[in-house]
């Protein structure tokens, strides 16, 4: 049983390819063998506040979202944040760290999905300041990157979503979720996260990552929700959590992914969906041999 989970997890981290991805990549997200595997079947690494590139203490990432998605990441991550009545990129505060609007954030993602076709890419947002979901809405239709996204309809069970293969073929390779103040009777493809996921605890600051607890929303079931693990290390200095770069190669390592997805599907009894990783992510200590 041990060695057939690790063999799905393997399979299913399709973005641990060892070469960037391109136009011309066959399959569905890299790996022929998704294109048949519903969205809710697949396991993915995630990029967490994916926006925020450089080695400042508040950074997350050492490389652009355009590299990041390059080298196999489909599932971005980011905080959003209200200023002089826009939609800015912020990491907890604009007064904290400020990496430009929106806007500037979705362009190189519109023009990625424009020359990947054979990709399926999801986006979570944060929205703590309770900006109106049509203020976003109007982002992406400038942009044109509402013509990509799919909208369901309707509440989906985890079994009724479509394949990677369909939703390639259908042109619809873009799953929007916000976290809090979603509405999709104004913008019917940007969902609400905690209707379809739960998370594992972020802020983790345990090296060994030895939990996979349901953490939000709180009180809420596991049971027909798709999951997200923070995978992520932080360290604790004066009372303040920061990124642990120091430690990044080894938290982003395959074992260090492993150990914890292999808990997560001892607790749960299924795969994660999305793997999030952050404090500088760098592929090459994503290989698999």
């Amino acid at each position: 049983m041990y060695r057939s989970m690790i063999s799905c997890i393997v399979a299913g981290l399709s973005v641990l390819l060892a070469a960037p991805t391109s136009a011309a990549s066959v399959g569905c997200n890299g790996n022929s063998a998704l294109c048949s595997r519903k969205y809710s079947n697949v396991t993915q690494i995630g990029s967490h506040d994916s926006a925020f590139v450089g080695v400042l203490l508040p950074d997350n990432q050492y490389i652009p979202v355009t590299d990041q998605l390059n080298f196999g990441i489909r599932f971005l991550q980011a905080q959003t944040h209200k200023k002089d009545g826009g939609i800015e990129m912020c990491h907890t505060s604009c007064l904290e760290l400020d990496v430009g609007s929106l806007s500037s954030y979705l362009s190189p993602i519109k023009t990625w999905l424009d020359g990947n076709r054979n990709e399926v890419l999801t986006l979570l947002l944060t929205n703590g300041d309770a900006i109106p979901v049509s203020q976003f809405g109007s982002v992406f239709a400038a942009l044109g990157l509402d013509e990509y996204a799919y909208a369901p309809g309707a509440n989906l069970a985890m079994d009724q979503w479509p394949t990677l293969q369909s939703m390639i073929d259908a042109g619809k390779r873009l799953v929007v979720f916000m976290d809090y103040h979603a509405d999709p009777s104004s913008v019917p493809y940007i969902l609400d996260e905690f209707t379809y996921f739960f998370e594992t605890p972020y802020d983790v600051t345990d090296k060994t990552f030895n939990q996979c607890t349901l953490d939000r929303p709180g009180g809420a079931s596991a049971n027909g929700r798709m999951y997200i693990v923070n995978h992520f290390l932080d360290v604790d200095i004066f009372g303040i959590l920061i990124p642990d770069q120091i430690n990044a190669p080894k938290t982003n390592s395959q074992s260090s992914i492993l150990a914890q997805s292999n808990l997560c599907y001892q607790t749960w009894g299924r795969m994660p969906n999305f793997i999030l990783v952050s404090a500088g992510f760098r592929p090459p200590t994503l290989r698999l041999s």
